[in-house]
């Protein structure tokens, strides 16, 4: 758009006519947004500037020049009236600073170009604020320590005589220091790639000498390896040699090997064939012994039943009376002065077995006695019960056993007295108490010793000593889960 000189002081006077026609009517040529500010554009009169005679068209500015030109209008632009300010700014007026001439750039530019009038009012407020610097551009000089860009953005903004000039002188002044800063970037440049350039030599020279270093070092180990490869070539030569007498060896050693797995398999038939010989053979004699057993049980029974109806006469023809006491009865009184007594006869009666399956085979003997270790079996089977549910518990237990085979049952507790308050014991079960300054163990061992030599005694207890000991007297020791799973099975 043509920018239309406006009237000024220093400038020549011209026709009022075309004076008028350029500001009469300032509205008119107010534009909201262009796009090339300070620049040759195209305004709302369709006539362009090459049509109008006697207006210049706008310089064109360099980008410093005007971001200048912006920042000034937009530091002075809330100073102005309302009225005085175009409307397409009135809304940039109200922006913040930062944002007045980042974001209201375009339109100021625009009206700048597109308002003379605008452009004087600004002009003056500028003028005002540049002080010294000002008026001297008004006059149409520069001083030579100015800044060219603030130089010609006043020059632009006051338009005095010359004032394109000013502009041309600035943009060449800036163009001069950008071309300065780019011929100084260039040089640093240039020298950062000279030291560099230098460091790459110094790192090259170094690098060389490590390889030349590292090149006889390779030539070295690489004569080390052809001799290493010269002495390897010569041991294969020899190995495959003896590969070759191995092989021989093997094949000779295979040969004798089938034979001798030949003879080996005629030797293993052979042997097969006596072996089922030797089993019908051992099928026979089993059953052979088998009948001799039965008839050997057969005679026993008989054996067996003759002695007790003889004993049973001998009694009927003696007139003796029935037993009515039983040796572990008579413990507490046979050894209550000589404790260590112990009898005499053999031990050989003892089996040292724990299994729980021989408890019931060993009550299923004739006249076995049972002698239980209470606190023993009850703290291992029910210790969370109070020791008289304990007590209780067992007792019961061993009753039903009593009942089942008929044999004699005798259950030992530790206790300075014999306790009172027990239920009665069931038929076939004695309950004993050891004595103060006797421990149960104790007493277990001596009712072990009461018993004649031959009768079946089995004790039930976990502890090893108890068990060591009425093993040497005889006895069969076996641990106290026996006994709870037999409880727990009745």
């Amino acid at each position: 758009m043509p920018l239309t000189e406006p009237y000024d002081d220093h400038l020549p006077q011209e026709d009022p006519v075309a004076r008028d026609g350029a500001v009469g009517n300032q509205d008119d040529n107010v534009v909201s947004d262009t796009s090339g500010a300070f620049g040759p554009t195209t305004a709302s009169d369709p006539t362009t500037a090459s049509d109008s005679p006697g207006v210049e068209p706008e310089p064109t500015l360099p980008e410093p020049v005007r971001q200048r030109i912006v920042t000034l209008t937009a530091a002075v632009l809330p100073a102005l009236p309302a009225d005085e300010v175009p409307v397409p700014l009135r809304r940039v007026a109200k922006f913040a600073p930062n944002r007045r001439a980042r974001l209201g750039a375009p339109a100021i530019a625009a009206q700048l170009t597109a308002d003379p009038l605008f452009r004087q009012r600004v002009t003056a407020r500028v003028l005002i604020d540049a002080g010294d610097l000002g008026a001297a551009v008004v006059e149409g000089t520069a001083p030579a320590a100015a800044d060219p860009v603030e130089v010609a953005a006043l020059a632009y903004l006051a338009r005095p005589r010359g004032w394109r000039e000013l502009i041309d002188a600035s943009g060449a002044a800036v163009r001069a220091e950008v071309d300065s800063a780019v011929v100084a970037e260039l040089v640093r440049e240039a020298e950062q790639r000279a030291t560099r350039a230098e460091h790459d030599r110094a790192v090259a020279r170094v690098e060389a000498e490590k390889l030349r270093d590292e090149l006889a070092r390779v030539r070295e180990e690489l004569g080390q390896l052809r001799e290493e490869s010269r002495q390897t070539a010569r041991a294969l030569r020899e190995t495959q040699a003896r590969e070759r007498k191995a092989t021989e060896l093997l094949a000779t050693e295979r040969g004798r090997a089938a034979r001798a797995s030949a003879d080996v398999d005629a030797e293993l038939r052979r042997a097969r064939a006596r072996l089922a010989e030797a089993e019908a053979a051992a099928g026979v004699a089993r059953a052979s012994a088998k009948e001799a057993r039965s008839v050997d049980d057969a005679r026993l029974w008989l054996l067996l039943e003759t002695i007790g109806q003889a004993a049973v006469g001998l009694r009927r023809e003696l007139a003796l009376d029935p037993v009515d006491k039983l040796p572990a009865d008579f413990v507490a009184d046979a050894f209550a002065e000589q404790p260590g007594t112990a009898p005499a006869g053999p031990a050989a009666r003892a089996r040292d077995t724990d299994d729980p399956a021989r408890l019931d085979q060993l009550l299923a003997l004739p006249r076995a006695h049972l002698v239980v270790d209470g606190y023993n079996v009850t703290k291992r089977g029910f210790g969370e019960m109070s020791l008289e549910q304990q007590r209780k518990r067992l007792i019961t237990g061993l009753g039903g056993i009593a009942a089942q085979t008929g044999d004699e049952v005798t259950v030992v507790f530790d206790g300075a007295e014999r306790m009172h308050g027990l239920p009665p014991a069931p038929r076939g079960v004695r309950v004993l108490f050891s004595r103060k300054g006797e421990t149960a163990d104790e007493l277990i061992r001596r009712l072990v010793r009461a018993e004649p030599a031959g009768r079946p005694v089995v004790v039930v207890s976990s502890d090893r000593e108890v068990a060591d000991g009425v093993r040497r007297h005889g006895a069969y020791p076996l641990g106290a889960d026996s006994l709870l799973r037999r409880l727990a099975r009745s």
